[in-house]
């Protein structure tokens, strides 16, 4: 098969016009016989559910888009893209795939368990979080990290707000990206709009592996059975902090899915791109998830 490459520098100015970027990369790309687009995004300066949103707007109907954000463990200091041998530490790459025996699957799945009350979110920016239940997030985040406040924005991969937008049951898990005790706000990976509900959520190790597992098999629901030749694996930073040494018990039950004959490859991230499943047509944002990407052209 064959590919199609667009690029596009994201300065610091343009985060609150990442839905346009994600509109241009869409625009740059030959969509002649495009089957599917892998995104690659920096991971600190990029508004991803806008990015998103502007990636749908554009997107022909029977084109899949998977991807990720960048991530930098739990530092939150610097993020960036490789292309084409240079770095840059603000931009978005996109690689469109053609051909029409090529077969594409994804998946992806948490693992996480909610806890604590629902809250309904009553002021907020965008992906600013300012207040749950008429009080101050960051305060209620604290009082619930206890002494892992301390440790924020960093922390707060372990503590996820899984957020319900009100349209069915759709639920995304957000995670925060930095904090302003001035301000007395959360800025996290992507929106959390006025009026959703919002739960914190906790790890759950044997859940997180088992997670992986299964956004593995979603992956190949839609490929029949066509045999994986090749699988893109990113998982969020906050399940590496969860598992540890372990974190390869993840990896491990993803190959045992897909295949030995699969080639594996992937980062861990600040957000993650992809449908709900096989069975959605339009990509959302993610935290927290491990998403997988599969392909066969055999």
């Amino acid at each position: 098969g064959l590919v199609d490459i667009a690029r596009l520098p994201l300065v610091r100015a343009d985060v609150g016009k990442s839905m346009e970027v994600g509109k241009k990369i869409v625009d740059q790309l030959n969509i002649e016989g495009l089957r599917h687009i892998f995104v690659l995004s920096e991971g600190l300066n990029v508004n991803g559910s806008e990015l998103v949103k502007g990636l749908n707007e554009k997107l022909p109907e029977n084109v899949s888009v998977t991807g990720g954000l960048s991530g930098d463990a739990d530092r939150f200091q610097e993020t960036f893209v490789v292309f084409d041998g240079d770095t840059f530490k603000q931009g978005i790459v996109a690689i469109g795939f053609y051909g029409d025996d090529l077969k594409v699957g994804f998946g992806s799945l948490g693992g996480w368990d909610s806890f604590g009350p629902e809250r309904t979110v009553t002021k907020s920016e965008g992906n600013i979080l300012y207040e749950l239940d008429g009080k101050s997030a960051l305060e209620l985040y604290k009082q619930y990290l206890g002494e892992h406040a301390t440790g924020l924005p960093a922390t707060g991969l372990l503590f996820p707000l899984s957020v319900h937008l009100g349209n069915g049951d759709t639920e995304v898990v957000r995670t925060i990206l930095a904090i302003d005790e001035n301000k007395q706000s959360m800025v996290f990976a992507g929106d959390i709009p006025e009026g959703s509900t919002a739960r914190l959520m906790k790890a759950n190790f044997n859940r997180l592996v088992d997670g992986a597992a299964a956004a593995a098999e979603t992956s190949l629901e839609s490929l029949e059975s066509a045999k994986i030749e090749l699988s893109f694996l990113i998982s969020c930073v906050g399940r590496k902090l969860i598992l540890k040494q372990r974190v390869e018990e993840e990896v491990e039950s993803v190959q045992e899915v897909v295949g030995e004959q699969s080639v594996l490859t992937g980062f861990y991230s600040y957000g993650e791109i992809a449908p709900f499943g096989s069975g959605f047509k339009k990509c959302e944002l993610h935290n927290q998830t491990m998403t997988i990407t599969t392909l066969s052209e055999k």
